[in-house]
């Protein structure tokens, strides 16, 4: 007698995932106009939802709810088996709806259809090179994060949450020292009501309001006097607020090449003081993760400030104690230790949670702390090294080398499977 083997499970639908511009139905291409047309549900903000014609497409419309993010995963399970449509702006991939559907739910089950982005759009309009330009989105994101991303002569394209981004964007500029920086604001880009108005952050704002769907062009200029700074670790001491607890400059600077971040990694600072190596960590590339562990409130909050004054907002911070304060954190690719290593079991409980491949640097300027030290680079091996830094002063009438406190420095890379 012969079984028949049970029917496969059948596969989840296919989500669509649509771009559409501000030219609406009539920008889009006929592939796109069909999907949205047999889709039975149709999900997208309201602005997107009305660029559809109701007669083209019959589909029940479902408005995203606010927060978006949380609500994703139980809003596509109340559609589940039914044909479904997700309208985004633009490139449904490019800081849009598509990387959360696809954290979601699989990339695999997503039929992405995009649509050329306001970033696109706007490189056409100005006849920018789109590999040469930066992009950084405000939408969703706090205003201090562009920060980091102003360099003299740089072109910036910003992404605006809203009609009132500019204003926001040309206040920060000025405040930053890139208040004769050229600010061209596209509005409505690919549609017919498309406008560019024009100013310097000096001069902004200007009469009447701006549209909200708009991106920002910046042509940066940086003004004389104002500080500059560099893209690599290193910042000069006065860009932080601190109370003498602040790695300096060039120990800093040699910290941070042990360290080796690398782009996506997280980093544990642990005795954070003013938190300058948790964010020059940071600085090094968008997607560099840092938490700060500082003990002490006060330099806790002044932490945050500097991180936020800094570009980079993102910077956890943890107001405890090493190593109590360590428990539940995300695991580190890095740690550094710039403070309190004699807390009983620290060293032990950073070793602990840091993987194979993982790096290590502590830094210290007393014997208690350097013997330490010793005694774990004799079991762990890595590098050993002393940091002397002497700067040029006057001494009467002529110039002397004033000696900084040396640093004893130990970093190592943890060996181990995948080291």
């Amino acid at each position: 007698m012969s079984t028949v083997p049970p029917a496969a499970p059948a596969a989840p639908a296919a989500i669509s995932v649509v771009g559409i511009g501000a030219d609406g139905w009539d920008g889009l291409p006929a592939r796109s106009r069909r999907v949205l047309g047999s889709a039975e549900v149709l999900i997208g903000g309201p602005r997107q939802l009305d660029l559809l014609p109701a007669a083209e497409c019959p589909g029940e419309r479902v408005a995203w709810p606010s927060p978006l993010r949380p609500a994703v995963p139980g809003l596509l399970a109340a559609h589940e088996g039914r044909s479904v449509a997700v309208l985004a702006s633009g490139d449904p991939t490019f800081y849009g709806i598509g990387r959360t559907l696809a954290e979601t739910v699989g990339a695999e089950r997503l039929n992405v259809l995009p649509h050329p982005s306001s970033v696109s759009y706007a490189c056409a309009r100005l006849g920018w090179a789109g590999e040469a330009v930066e992009t950084v989105s405000l939408v969703g994101r706090p205003l201090a994060g562009l920060s980091a991303a102003l360099h003299d002569g740089r072109r910036l394209l910003v992404l605006s949450a809203d009609g009132s981004t500019p204003a926001e964007v040309a206040g920060l500029l000025r405040e930053k020292g890139f208040g004769g920086t050229r600010m061209r604001v596209l509005e409505q880009l690919g549609a017919d009501r498309e406008r560019t108005v024009e100013a310097t952050a000096e001069t902004w704002p200007q009469a009447g309001p701006v549209d909200p769907l708009n991106v920002i062009a910046l042509d940066l200029v940086r003004s004389p006097g104002a500080p500059r700074l560099g893209a690599v670790p290193g910042l000069p001491d006065e860009a932080y607020e601190h109370d003498g607890q602040l790695t300096k400059r060039y120990v800093r600077a040699a910290t941070l090449a042990a360290l080796a971040p690398a782009p996506g990694e997280l980093l544990w600072d642990i005795g954070g003081g003013s938190g300058s190596i948790g964010i020059e960590w940071m600085r090094t590339d968008r997607s560099c993760r840092a938490v700060a562990v500082e003990k002490d409130p006060v330099r806790a909050e002044r932490i945050a400030r500097n991180a936020s004054a800094l570009g980079v907002p993102a910077l956890g911070v943890v107001t405890a104690a090493a190593p109590e304060g360590l428990a539940g954190l995300p695991a580190p690719d890095a740690i550094f230790i710039g403070g309190g290593l004699t807390a009983p079991g620290l060293l032990d409980a950073c070793w602990a949670a840091l993987p194979a491949g993982g790096r290590l640097v502590a830094n210290t300027v007393t014997l208690e702390s350097e013997a330490l030290l010793a005694r774990w680079y004799g079991e762990h091996g890595g590098e050993l090294v002393r940091l002397a830094v002497a700067q040029a002063v006057p001494v009467g009438g002529f110039t002397g080398w004033r000696q900084a406190m040396p640093v004893t420095q130990w970093s190592v890379t943890k060996a181990g499977a995948g080291a």
